[in-house]
């Protein structure tokens, strides 16, 4: 088959500064946005060098799971805010020979000498600087050990051949991009407050890394190596083991080696639901993602979207209504199922969906203050980040992964180069108290040694006839539910290509607070017809970054876009 060399997503082109009205002009007539486009495979992922690693490893007859792994390492150097070896996330596979997706869940878990109430004051207020800033913070990372099970699973490589790309960037350097420059800059109160940590991301003589400078990340070097050469003993046992567990302890954590050595990932099944003719799969417990995007898919699908129209009062107005129901149940039932039973298969039936259709007026906002969570029986930040592969024989990866916060706690464990993650602050530090991202948290979030916080990681494969037909996920805080669930109605119920469904203006309601959020672009005359409604609107900076490919059955050719909100991503393809 003829390859085809394809660049970044011309979609990129519009730069963040471009306002989403003068993005929306780029809709009519022949200026339409195009995706990216390839025959034989495509990656989507935040951050351009490591996208390229992953097609270079497709290209080298490898397939997408062992793609994955590669782009999952490489992020850890090139995307250090997001990109981790210190974190963890969820990964969906798709094995298109056994026509079969499975969960793979590599969340952080709870040291063993976490307890309940570790994140309260004297007074028993929930103290946010304990559960974001401290070693309190980091949760047993999982990255490594879901990545080796990825490939154990599924992949086609040996491990040395997907680590060695990551490798080989963390130990010759990477030019400083302007993405990478902005955040380190942006974030160097927190970096400088950790001298491990300063000593990497900063010059030896205080100056901030510009665009074009060498950054060279000799620990992470040798820790990847480690990893390469000792499989998942390079990290959770050993050296790298303890000079993390001394690390965390030193400020103020729980993570023991014996955590670290008995960190275990886990296989599970994914969340399905049905909308419109197409299959949803989506990420189970301690992922909030599936759960949710399944049922506001479910009460959103007896009302007529497509010919309400994109963006129309009527429809966000629907979809708010919808999201604020889903919100509410977040809250009371979500938790890692291992430790609480979650009523998945009532959160995610159609006739739960039908009843809350009922509750839900065309024309009035119901107050989030009227709204409890349902009757039923027996979390990330913006700086999450995703991406999307699909190879030649049709296998797909989705995948999304945290440090939580923009550097995590922002301390790397000295002599590791590795970030380490401040994932605790997901876990609900008091029931009915507010995390960092505004969710409302109850006892089936609490803290317990061994568990796993809820997430709002959404990594998502959409099938059609058995097929693949849509790969997607994002970074964003509470706002991935409602982001992932826009592309998928972008493109199945208004018709949009994937470049189209991934610049669209979106808009979010979490139940608590009470508003709907909304990105500039939205018809200022739907603001007023909504806000006549009763709900409260609330223009905001934007929400996500989107990884997508998209693949038509009929031509078999594979369409990608990554979102322009943010700097330095790319979608490639051969």
């Amino acid at each position: 088959m003829k390859h085809l060399c394809i660049g970044a997503l011309c979609a990129s082109l519009i730069t963040v500064q471009t306002s989403y009205a003068q993005q929306a002009a780029i809709f009519s007539g022949d200026d339409r946005v195009h995706p990216v486009y390839a025959e034989n495979g495509m990656v989507a992922a935040q951050e351009a060098v490591a996208a390229q690693v992953g097609l270079d490893i497709l290209e080298a007859g490898g397939n997408a799971i062992d793609a994955g792994i590669a782009v999952a390492f490489a992020l850890a150097v090139t995307l250090p805010r997001a990109g981790n070896l210190g974190g963890g996330g969820f990964m969906l596979v798709h094995d298109a020979e056994a026509n079969e997706t499975r969960a793979i869940d590599y969340r952080e878990m709870a040291p063993s000498g976490a307890e309940r109430d570790m994140f309260l004051d004297a007074d028993g207020n929930a103290d946010s600087n304990l559960s974001r800033f401290t070693g309190l913070a980091s949760g047993v990372p999982g990255t490594v050990a879901g990545m080796k099970m990825a490939l154990d699973e599924y992949g086609s490589m040996s491990w040395e051949e997907v680590v060695q790309p990551a490798i080989a960037l963390a130990r010759d350097g990477i030019a400083v991009t302007p993405g990478l420059a902005d955040s380190l800059k942006g974030l160097d109160e927190r970096l400088r407050k950790w001298p491990s940590s300063e000593k990497i991301f900063y010059k030896e003589d205080g100056s901030f890394y510009e665009p074009g400078d060498l950054l060279v990340q000799a620990d992470l070097a040798n820790t990847l190596q480690k990893i390469a050469d000792e499989g998942t003993d390079g990290f959770y046992k050993g050296s790298v083991a303890e000079q993390i567990s001394t690390s965390v302890q030193a400020a103020g954590g729980r993570i023991t080696v014996e955590d670290m050595a008995a960190y275990m990932p886990v296989l599970r099944e994914p969340v399905t639901g049905e909308y419109r003719g197409y299959k949803i799969v989506s990420m189970p417990p301690p992922s909030s993602g599936g759960a949710h995007i399944v049922q506001i898919l479910n009460i959103l699908e007896d009302y007529p979207i497509g010919f309400l129209g994109h963006n129309s009062a009527d429809t966000i107005h629907l979809m708010s209504e919808a999201m604020k129901r889903a919100y509410a149940d977040r809250s009371e039932y979500l938790g890692d199922s291992d430790f609480v039973d979650v009523p998945l298969d009532q959160i995610t039936s159609k006739d739960y969906a039908a009843d809350i259709r009922k509750q839900i007026s065309l024309n009035v906002a119901t107050p989030s203050e009227t709204i409890k969570p349902g009757d039923l029986a027996p979390y990330e930040s913006n700086e999450t980040t995703h991406f999307s592969i699909v190879d030649q024989w049709g296998n797909a990866v989705s995948n999304t992964y945290t440090i939580n916060f923009s550097y995590g706690t922002g301390m790397v464990a000295d002599g590791t180069g590795v970030l380490m993650n401040n994932e605790m602050d997901d876990f609900s530090a008091k029931s009915g108290v507010a995390n960092a991202y505004g969710l409302i948290g109850g006892d089936a979030n609490a803290v317990e040694p061994g568990k796993r916080p809820l997430s709002s990681m959404s990594p998502t494969i959409v099938m059609k006839d058995d097929d693949v037909f849509l790969v997607t996920g994002s970074p964003g805080g509470s706002r991935i539910i409602t982001t992932t669930l826009q592309i998928i109605m972008n493109v199945i119920d208004h018709g949009m290509n994937i470049a189209e469904a991934s610049v669209a203006p979106r808009i979010h309601h979490q139940w608590l607070p009470d508003e709907i959020r909304i990105e500039d672009g939205i018809s200022k005359d739907t603001i007023r017809i909504l806000e006549q409604r009763g709900h409260s609107v609330s223009e905001q900076s934007v929400m996500g970054s989107t990884q997508s490919i998209m693949v038509d059955a009929d031509s078999g050719l594979l369409f990608g876009a990554s979102d322009p909100r943010r700097v330095d991503a790319a979608t490639l393809g051969h």
